[in-house]
């Protein structure tokens, strides 16, 4: 029967069948890549447990493969391994030192995969190939179905026996018993294919299995999907009726839910900062409103107002928050205090999270340095008067580290306010929680005891004034005109244009050399503002590395809404001004074909220089000079803050001024990584067009997903 309860707070304790959790907040399952040879590893064990020291109620582990068969990228916990228990057990005793408790995700993803690894054909309910990974699979035979069944009992008994509070078994964005679930890819004729109970039959033949190898001392979960986005996938109608089997078959303690499927619509699985909080609430809503069992409700969550309302309005029983927990692993504790203030924003960006983990790297994060290296400790250094010059990202993480170690920090700013570049990037559509990323800083310096001056033209003289014994040069980056500009007044850089410095208006030309959000959000921005549009790039998609970090469907999306026009394989070179506006040329660098664009404004998105003077300047100083972020070299968010991070650490380092430090060489090296398949999930979406171009280059029909 549904609940009867309409909400609660985060505080609140709530019991899954046999164990009792403490509060409200679930770090859910998400691949990390630490996996080495299919074993948990110290990276698993520290980065797990910072999240259960920071308050989480319940750690759902990445995916453990339940079958030699199964191997879609490199670096997956392999469960089905005996070889695996031995860091079963350090990792669930770190856990369980914190209170919290711990689930292992278990799965089989089917024909999302590549035989790469495995060189055996991929294993799906129906020969039906994944779209992006275009490999056609052989349908399962039903001897092999009980042999699947049977490995996931004996996966799950493994990890109980691993010391795990139980499993979660991944019904969801990447799994086979998805598949079996969605009428587009199970065409089955025997008992496993048909209506909807038929299709289920597999799901309900694990869960029984599951639970009859743990028994009734463990948790077992499921993650369902609500809502594939996909042509025959699995609607939230059809997961309402699974929920209700699933809660029949009394095997069954908790209900995950998601939405989106992790290639054709991954997107919707680890949503983008365009995409609204909450968004994918509807599904648990539904659920729950049909079900008794405890439910958890996922949708980008990241402040904990967002955590609040979800559970007052009884949407869901659980919260599940990943990178939230990423960014800052006490998010939990620090909701829970009322700490809202403290607490290090995710800000939906992608980069280093999702975009490492989609070229096989170790999981990270743009805000957060040491997500993922948690293990690394920074020297401990006497006290040392630093003096920052440059408030951007890199100038204040590089402050906020450095007060936290005990130096006396005094940071100096050109401008009015602290920011830097992110200040103005934020001003885009679609991109204001880039803010979150430096008003942070901003705070935690403020709260460290920083003395942060604004509105101050720094020299050498006023450095020395202050007589440091560190300085660190965070002075950041200016635009750099191209040489095929010239004099042409009616060329304008991106950030002319977010500050107001410059207002095209009519035609206007973005100029995309970046592959990045410079060109496509600033695009946006003159869109809304009634201009005529076009972007051009030397690239094969305008905005390449947004496939990257899960923009590219919604960017293709808007750009079509607001009639923006996309001219791909071009570059630029030469442009020729008139009265009535100038003459753009665009040159196809395939086959070398030229052409004019007559428009009124062009607007750079190009390379920057360093604003490197005042280093230069303090060179033989006599004090330690430290460089970082775009005063090094032009680099994006993420390169930024690390840089800063690495600075604060290693204020008593000596040798080159700007160079990397020794222990920060010494962490990069010791975690260096392989890169995974080309066709890793979020790899394959870079290289899959989302649009169809004629032989000019020219997107005439964004598909939409």
């Amino acid at each position: 029967m549904p609940h009867a309860s309409t909400g609660a707070d985060p505080r609140a304790r709530l019991r899954i069948g046999p164990v009792e959790l403490r509060n409200r907040i679930v770090f859910p399952a998400h691949l990390t890549n630490f996996s080495v040879d299919g074993t948990v590893t110290d990276r698993h064990i520290t980065y797990y447990e910072a999240r259960a020291r920071g308050g989480a109620a319940l750690i759902v582990t990445e995916e453990h493969t339940v079958h030699p068969s199964d191997r879609p990228y490199e670096k997956l916990i392999r469960g089905w391994d005996p070889g695996v228990l031995g860091g079963y057990r350090r990792l669930t005793a770190a856990v369980h030192r914190h209170g919290t408790r711990i689930v292992a995700q278990l799965n089989h993803n089917g024909a999302q995969g590549s035989s790469v690894y495995t060189e055996l054909p991929l294993w799906a309910p129906s020969p039906e190939p994944d779209p992006l990974f275009r490999e056609v699979p052989r349908q399962i035979a039903p001897a092999e179905i009980a042999d699947l069944v049977a490995a996931y009992a004996a996966v799950a008994r493994r990890c109980v026996d691993g010391g795990f509070d139980g499993v979660e078994i991944q019904c969801s964005q990447a799994s086979i018993l998805r598949a079996f679930l969605a009428a587009g890819t199970n065409h089955r004729t025997d008992e496993y294919g048909g209506d909807s109970r038929s299709r289920a039959r597999l799901l309900l033949e694990v869960v029984t299995a599951v639970r009859g190898a743990v028994g009734r001392d463990a948790v077992v979960g499921v993650r369902l999907t609500g809502h594939d986005g996909t042509a025959g996938g699995v609607c939230t109608e059809d997961a309402v009726q699974v929920a209700g089997m699933l809660e029949a078959s009394g095997d069954v303690d908790y209900l995950n839910t998601s939405v989106g499927v992790a290639t054709e619509t991954l997107h919707l699985v680890e949503a983008p900062m365009s995409t609204p909080h909450g968004y994918s609430l509807f599904v648990p809503d539904a659920i729950r409103a049909a079900v008794s069992l405890p439910v958890i409700g996922v949708g980008r969550f990241t402040r904990p107002d967002q955590v609040r309302a979800a559970l007052a309005r009884g949407v869901c029983d659980l919260v599940g928050a990943v990178r939230a927990q990423i960014a800052d692993p006490h998010f939990a504790s620090k909701t829970l205090s009322g700490r809202d203030d403290e607490i290090r924003p995710c800000i939906g960006c992608n980069q280093e999270c999702i975009g490492r983990v989609g070229l096989g790297r170790g999981i990270g994060c743009a805000v957060n340095p040491r997500a993922g290296h948690e293990s690394h400790l920074p020297p401990s250094l006497p006290p040392r008067r630093v003096v920052v010059a440059g408030a951007g990202p890199a100038g204040l993480r590089a402050a906020a580290t450095a007060a936290a170690q005990g130096h006396s920090v005094v940071v100096l700013e050109r401008n009015r306010r602290t920011g830097g570049q992110i200040r103005e990037a934020a001003i885009a559509p679609h991109r204001g929680e880039l803010l979150g990323a430096v008003t942070h800083l901003d705070a935690e310096c403020r709260r460290r005891g920083v003395d942060i001056r604004t509105g101050i033209d720094v020299d050498a003289g006023t450095i020395r004034s202050l007589r440091p014994d560190v300085v660190v040069v965070a002075t950041g980056a200016r635009p750099r005109r191209p040489a095929w500009a010239g004099s042409s007044a009616r060329v304008a850089d991106v950030r002319d244009v977010l500050t107001g410095r410059a207002v095209p208006s009519g035609r206007v030309l973005v100029v995309d050399d970046l592959g990045f959000h410079q060109g496509t959000s600033v695009a946006e921005l003159l869109a809304d503002r009634g201009c005529a549009v076009t972007v051009c790039t030397p690239g094969m998609i305008v905005g390449q590395d947004l496939g990257l970090t899960l923009d590219a469907d919604g960017w293709l999306r808007r750009a079509h809404d607001k009639r923006i026009e996309q001219i791909t394989d071009v570059v630029v070179t030469g442009i020729v001004d008139h009265t009535d506006g100038a003459d753009v040329t665009l040159v196809h660098h395939p086959t070398g074909d030229r052409r004019a664009l007559r428009v009124d404004t062009v607007v750079v998105a190009t390379h920057q220089e360093p604003v490197d003077e005042l280093w230069r300047e303090l060179a033989g100083c006599g004090v330690r000079v430290i460089r970082v972020g775009d005063a090094v070299t032009p680099r994006r968010l993420d390169a930024a803050i690390l840089d800063g991070d690495r600075a604060g650490t290693e204020l008593g380092g000596t040798g080159d001024q700007g160079a990397e430090p020794e222990a920060w060489r010494s962490r990069r090296m010791a975690t260096r990584g392989h890169s995974s398949s080309p066709r890793s999930r979020s790899a394959a979406r870079t290289s899959a067009s989302s649009g169809e171009s004629d032989s000019s280059g020219t997107i005439r029909k964004p598909r939409r997903s």
